[in-house]
């Protein structure tokens, strides 16, 4: 295992986790003999494989470097970026950092694996700087498919990174406010060293469909419904559960939510203050005696999970509402690659029961929380960084958004994977395999090591 430490003219980019793939992201900044870890999430096993369901980054690496860990901050509240830390922290024994909808969200995970009041949990407001070790570090606020989206600024006496954590531009996101462009050109002015940015949609041309391109099409998809309409969407989506609720009191539907997850969420936004529909969700019991042109449901199972609200709906074993022919199901959800055939078989099931199943390839009822290509050359003209690491993403992600930063930008792209050590400063490159990164699963005893294929 290497142990060798940045010295304070170093600043160092370490991934575990989330840099070729998408998910279980972890990442490390090295400086000043310190480590600062930014995220610590999870990943799912694809359908059929025998290896854990659930599964994360193995920290082998800063654990034993843990005297020199200063903090785990996190960037928002999607389980591939906080997932792992009620597994994790034992391991870790940092201090936690972030905002209150992550807060709202990790504290229930915590709760669950008997760390309540354990772990020592900051919760700062979005938008705001503080310190830990040698860094200082910002909060700003990005527009993204849950509230409180946040990158993280890192200045040190090396150099300054942006990581933009989950992100995109979105002009009228539903909930909150658009990019604050003015901050991030102020950024860029004053001089921004490296950029370590998301690559999920590097490969797609254009900008992503806003937030608030949705609203035409489900209107018109909920008002001609002859039933009941269920819409499966992650339950993260905070604004998306507000826009059904608008929906529902315009077409005098009564909403409800059907599934563990989605009421989770719906606690969490009610504790850090985004909770406010226009119509009240109603329990799911009382949802079972409307009509079926009086109701809308909103379901966990968007990517076929078995046992999930949607997978038992199209068994007819959920124990609140039976669907019938005529009853309407719209995937307000992208299906996540490794999921096709468990979707399929939802699909399948739903349609023998005489469901109308209605995906995001035929209308626009779903938009994706990442920056499609224009996007990311916006943000690299507001901040102008002089490198950039691309992360988040696939081998084939990391190179197609490397090749638009040089080629549209003209900006440096330093590409790797997870244990390749990028150093950002004093010189600019890449150790590969610094350390060793591999993959734990939660199986029947706990966290296992997870063989590499």
């Amino acid at each position: 295992m290497n142990r060798a430490r940045p010295g304070p003219a170093d600043l160092w980019f370490l991934p575990l986790g989330g840099t070729g793939e998408i998910g279980m992201n972890l990442n490390l900044y090295g400086h000043d003999d310190h480590w600062l870890m930014i995220d610590c999430g999870v990943t799912f096993a694809e359908h059929g494989s025998k290896d854990p369901h659930v599964q994360m980054a193995d920290p082998a690496f800063i654990e034993g470097e843990r005297g020199a860990l200063c903090g785990l901050v996190l960037t928002h509240a999607h389980e591939d970026h906080l997932g792992a830390v009620a597994h994790l922290w034992p391991r870790l024994r940092c201090p936690v950092y972030c905002t209150p909808f992550a807060a709202a969200v990790l504290a229930n995970k915590l709760r669950e694996a008997g760390l309540a009041g354990k772990v020592p949990l900051t919760v700062l407001p979005p938008d705001g700087p503080f310190t830990v070790g040698p860094f200082r570090l910002r909060y700003l606020t990005m527009t993204h498919s849950l509230p409180e989206a946040q990158a993280v600024l890192l200045e040190t006496a090396a150099g300054t990174v942006f990581h933009t954590g989950d992100w995109k531009l979105d002009g009228a996101p539903g909930l909150g406010t658009p990019p604050p462009e003015r901050a991030l050109k102020a950024l860029g002015d004053a001089g921004v060293d490296a950029l370590v940015g998301d690559s999920t949609n590097a490969l797609t041309p254009g900008y992503s469909l806003s937030e608030g391109a949705l609203e035409a099409d489900l209107s018109h998809l909920i008002k001609d419904a002859p039933g009941r309409v269920i819409i499966t969407a992650f339950g993260s989506n905070i604004a998306r559960l507000h826009l059904f609720s608008r929906l529902a009191a315009r077409y005098d539907r009564f909403p409800t939510l059907l599934g563990r997850s989605l009421r989770t969420m719906a606690q969490a936004a009610a504790a850090s203050g985004h909770w406010n529909p226009e119509r009240r969700y109603i329990d799911s019991r009382d949802a079972a005696y409307l009509p079926g042109e009086a109701c809308l449901a909103v379901a966990t199972g968007s990517q076929g999970d078995p046992g999930a609200a949607l997978d038992r709906l199209s068994r007819n074993r959920h124990p609140d509402l039976l669907l019938e022919r005529g009853d309407r199901v719209l995937f307000s959800a992208r299906a996540i690659p490794g999921n096709e055939l468990l979707i399929e078989g939802v699909v399948g099931r739903l349609k023998r029961l005489g469901v109308e199943v209605i995906g995001d390839d035929q209308h626009q009822i779903h938009a994706s929380g990442h920056p499609a290509q224009e996007e990311l050359k916006t943000l690299y003209g507001w901040l102008k960084p002089e490198l950039i690491v691309p992360t988040h993403g696939t081998r084939a992600h990391l190179k197609g958004h490397a090749e638009l930063a040089q080629r549209s930008c003209g900006i440096r792209a330093l590409t790797g994977e997870n244990g390749d050590l990028f150093m950002l400063r004093p010189q600019a490159g890449v150790r590969r395999d610094w350390v060793k990164a591999g993959r734990l699963g939660v199986g029947p005893k706990g966290l296992e090591p997870i063989a590499e294929a």
